[in-house]
């Protein structure tokens, strides 16, 4: 029982991010961040922002990430100097109803890139539920987005449109720019349409897949994937004869007394492998 209770709590997550939300005070960062857990409890700075944690599924591992949102105004900007840099990622936050909070994002997108250069960027158009309201468009907002090598997202709050994947997208990003997505990669859940293809290429062969009735579009991705199993079979099964050839031989003389008659049932030059 002893021993139980030392032992040290097993973790609830297998990676922790902690990304910050930027932009202006009306954009409704906190809209975004609402149906989120409260984390303050967990750290004793937490004035001026809100600290909120959510976890997600990636690829099968657990994602925990820390959301830090500041409340807008330039009187935080030491806020942002500070979080920044321990930042993996950011949210760029602006209104889709509010023209003067996507001309402001320049300001913000600066200071970050001050504190915290090369770190993974996400641009979030708020509010899409009211599209009808709209002062920004969507194909703006795209070219922004490429110009400064951003992801982008329209999101909604009030039907929780776009939240996850946004998340979901930046932590990837900041998962690679940090090499870590490399040590899940052999353990990574596998997708529908390569499950379907594994099961029907083990049961056919290429030239029976151009028989099945499928449609000729699926058929040639089921050949492409056959010939890309088969050919990484053979590369593995040639590096596996290639390494049985190199084994050395050498041969082994059996020694006999000058003029002993004496017959052993081995030859006198026999070959063995070492």
């Amino acid at each position: 029982m002893a021993e139980e209770n030392s032992r040290p709590p097993q973790k609830q997550y297998d990676y922790l991010l902690k990304f910050l939300l930027v932009g202006d005070s009306d954009v409704g960062k906190q809209e975004i961040l609402s149906e989120l857990d409260d984390g303050a409890a967990e750290s004793p700075f937490c004035s001026g922002s809100a600290y909120k944690t959510t976890t997600i599924l990636l690829d099968g591992k657990r994602v925990k990430l820390q959301l830090w949102d500041t409340s807008g105004q330039g009187r935080f900007c030491t806020i942002i100097r500070s979080y920044s840099r321990g930042a993996q990622g950011v949210l760029l936050v602006y209104d889709i109803t509010n023209r003067w909070s996507f001309d402001g994002l320049d300001r913000w997108l600066k200071e970050v890139d001050e504190h915290a250069p090369g770190v993974p960027k996400v641009l979030i158009g708020n509010r899409l539920h009211l599209a009808f309201k709209r002062k920004v468009g969507e194909r703006d907002a795209q070219i922004y987005a490429h110009k400064h090598s951003m992801a982008f997202f329209e999101v909604s709050p009030l039907c929780n449109f776009n939240i996850v994947e946004s998340f979901c997208v930046l932590s990837r990003m900041a998962l690679q720019r940090n090499g870590m997505e490399r040590l899940w990669r052999s353990n990574r859940v596998l997708s529908l349409q390569e499950l379907c293809c594994r099961a029907i290429v083990a049961r056919t062969t290429v030239y029976g897949i151009e028989q099945l009735p499928l449609p000729s579009c699926v058929k040639s991705h089921l050949k492409s994937y056959a010939l890309t199993t088969s050919s990484m079979q053979l590369r593995y099964t040639h590096s596996q004869r290639k390494h049985a050839g190199s084994r050395k031989m050498r041969f082994i003389s059996m020694p006999t007394s000058p003029g002993s008659n004496n017959r052993s049932c081995v030859p006198r030059n026999s070959c063995a492998i070492s």
